[in-house]
């Protein structure tokens, strides 16, 4: 095991997020191994065909062999898979080696890391999620600039970070990218607000209009960008947000009853000077960022 240098990755999950951290790797100048499995022999194959891995395990079995012989292990799956994968690393897996994650939630995360890593003879964790993707993943849209200017929230735990975990966090902002620690529950609660409840919005007002004009080609002809930027998120596959519902469901429950409270009070106050109130305000928020 390399002490403070990192020579071999590991990327479990070789989707958009992971393919595109192997490629992002390779143009920031790392010469070390990527390996890489996903259930997927088509991603896996994907990624490696375009050099984002340089090698791939054939099964689940040879995953966590290569995983005792990697530097650092990025869990690029959903979040439950993660905490599957988590359990099963831990009993493989030894000091001066990293997990980290790209998972969209981070409490449970957080919570099951403290109960398995970071201990006498143990890998370190760090939970991670680095605020960019497309409303579509696989490893055929993975691109080496994808995070380019993004920011890549942390959530770590307790006690001083280990040498591998500084050199992780040095590579990703090799990517280009902003970093910013966090407590992982404040994590879920912004990420409610900011991330999950754009997404709900925009499936909930997607499939209304597939509801209520199917396809209509007057949909097309007078949505216009307002349209398509609205409802661009609502083409995001269920794969992706099943997880991220399941594990921050309060928070985001929390998100749409506000913003319901919130389209009450516009519907109610169309006909009233409360309806220019609130367009200052929105447009107020937009001036500020």
């Amino acid at each position: 095991m390399a002490a403070g240098m990192m020579e071999r990755v590991l990327i479990i999950g070789t989707g958009l997020i992971g393919a595109s951290t192997g490629l992002a790797l390779r143009a920031a100048g790392f010469g070390g191994r990527i390996d890489g499995w996903d259930q997927s022999l088509l991603e896996l194959r994907a990624a490696l065909e375009m050099g984002a891995v340089d090698g791939v395990a054939g099964n689940q079995w040879g995953a966590l062999e290569l995983a005792r012989q990697a530097d650092v292990i990025l869990l690029a799956v959903p979040v439950l898979a993660i905490k599957d994968w988590m359990k099963q690393l831990s009993e493989v897996t030894e000091q001066g080696q990293l997990i980290t994650d790209v998972g969209s939630t981070k409490l449970e995360i957080t919570e099951l890391a403290a109960e398995l890593f970071g201990r006498e003879n143990q890998a370190c964790f760090l939970a991670g999620h680095p605020m960019a993707g497309k409303e579509s993943g696989g490893a055929l849209l993975a691109e080496a600039g994808l995070f380019q200017g993004a920011m890549w929230l942390f959530t770590p735990g307790p006690g001083e970070p280990s040498a591998m975990e500084k050199e992780w966090r040095s590579w990703v902002s090799f990517f280009g990218t902003r970093t910013l620690d966090m407590d992982p529950r404040r994590h879920d609660e912004m990420c409610a607000w900011v991330s999950h409840l754009p997404q709900m919005l925009s499936t909930a007002f997607a499939a209304l209009l597939e509801d209520r004009f199917g396809d209509a080609p007057e949909i097309a002809a007078i949505g216009g960008r307002a349209l398509r930027e609205t409802t661009r998120l609502g083409a995001s596959p269920y794969s992706m947000w099943r997880d991220v519902a399941l594990t921050n469901t309060e928070p985001i429950a929390e998100t749409l009853l506000a913003l319901e409270q919130r389209l009450a009070h516009v519907r109610e106050n169309l006909r009233t000077p409360e309806l220019r109130e609130e367009f200052a305000l929105a447009n107020q928020f937009r001036v500020h960022r």
